[in-house]
């Protein structure tokens, strides 16, 4: 007998909610997973708002809603949605919150995507902003203006693993009525889940952790039931959807986030030490480690310190490319998240859009290596970067 869409009167345990939330009831024809809905259209059933017709541009096919469920309850938010990628995502939120004249607190040392979106292309449309560092206060005050709407920061920062004073952003931006963004992608909600500490809207690359198996490009935010609806909106008018089959993809993804997550963070501290104590090895970039990375912060709010992490050799340029041409396991690729391991010198691939100058201001060397540990063996994993710094 087919169970209604009731919920579950469980105490609602991730382990469970990542599993189970967000599931069309009655299951469609008994299908224990939801179909792929490839229909470009739906039939009328009287909707009066444009935005409520059942069209995939809409983004409201079945496979669309159930992600937003199922990202709204490992995000305890009132409401979530997917899109086409991260930078989608990252992109249409801010272009719903900041209007021309408008100003912006953003974190220094973001992804580099997000860091050309702000200063090549918002700034065409009157958008300002100011970077700010992630843990002086007085520096936001400094910066802080009449037309300041919004402070935009991440969890743990790209590519240095750098954790930000994030209860101090929560109130700072309350204090001074700003709205609080912030992308949780390296965290995932496994570790840590902003909106429950204050922040008014969460962000991910669902091409990362949430799916977890480098096969699909995706977005995802969660917040209040309002605000979520004014970004649906101009996606629309955008066209930033994410198609029904990298929806199918990434719900399947989303259900095994959780175990993923957890073996990698263990797997992660545990190279994160190796890397510390070998002699061949300058610095280590991990929230985890004790004085590093915002660690205090790190601690006190997450549930795990995440799978990513970044290192620098004692040798130049030529040592670094050599070491990473004797690696075996991880695969050198951009992105990360998945159940493989990669490497990437972030000077070379995700932070290459930004001047030499701009990188040396944020502290990203031509060495720097980030590694995204995948779910392979740990003792693997390290024999294979002792080999290399041998």
């Amino acid at each position: 007998m087919a169970k209604q869409d009731d919920a579950f009167p469980g105490k609602g345990e991730i382990e469970t909610s990542v599993v189970h939330d967000g599931e069309k009831r009655p299951l469609v024809e008994g299908a224990v997973t939801l179909p792929i809905f490839q229909s470009s259209t739906f039939e009328y059933a009287g909707e009066e708002n444009y935005d409520d017709l059942r069209y995939i541009r809409l983004n409201n096919t079945p496979n669309h809603l159930a992600l937003g469920r199922k990202i709204a309850s490992l995000e305890k938010a009132e409401a979530g949605m997917v899109m086409s990628s991260g930078m989608a995502a990252i992109s249409t939120a801010l272009m719903t919150v900041l209007s021309p004249g408008d100003h912006l607190l953003a974190l220094a040392g973001l992804y580099g995507g997000t860091h050309d979106l702000l200063s090549n292309y918002l700034s065409r449309f009157g958008i300002d902003h100011d970077w700010v560092d992630g843990r002086d206060v007085s520096e936001w005050e400094r910066k802080l203006r009449p037309e300041t709407k919004a402070f935009y920061v991440e969890s743990i920062t790209n590519p240095l693993m750098q954790v930000p004073d994030l209860p101090g952003v929560v109130g700072f931006a309350a204090d001074n009525q700003l709205l609080s963004l912030i992308d949780n992608t390296f965290a995932t909600p496994v570790n840590f889940r902003p909106l429950e500490l204050g922040f008014d809207l969460v962000l991910h690359s669902a091409t990362k952790y949430l799916n977890g198996h480098s096969d699909i490009v995706g977005g995802a935010v969660a917040g209040s039931g309002r605000m979520i609806k004014n970004i649906t909106s101009n996606l629309n008018l955008l066209g930033g959807s994410m198609d029904p089959h990298t929806c199918f993809l990434l719900h399947r993804g989303m259900k095994t986030l959780l175990v993923r997550v957890r073996h990698q963070n263990t797997s992660a501290a545990k190279i994160a030490e190796f890397l510390d104590q070998h002699s061949s090895v300058k610095r280590v970039y991990y929230p985890g480690l004790v004085g590093c990375c915002g660690h205090s912060t790190a601690k006190s709010l997450f549930g795990g310190y995440g799978g990513m992490l970044s290192f620098e050799l004692s040798g130049g340029e030529e040592d670094t490319n050599r070491f990473m041409e004797r690696l075996h396991l991880p695969i050198l690729a951009p992105s990360l998240g998945g159940v493989e391991s990669l490497v990437v010198c972030p000077a070379k691939t995700t932070h290459a859009g930004l001047s030499t100058r701009e990188r040396e201001a944020i502290g990203i060397s031509e060495t720097l290596i980030r590694f995204s540990v995948g779910i392979e063996s740990t003792s693997d994993l390290i024999f294979d970067l002792e080999q290399a710094l041998a």
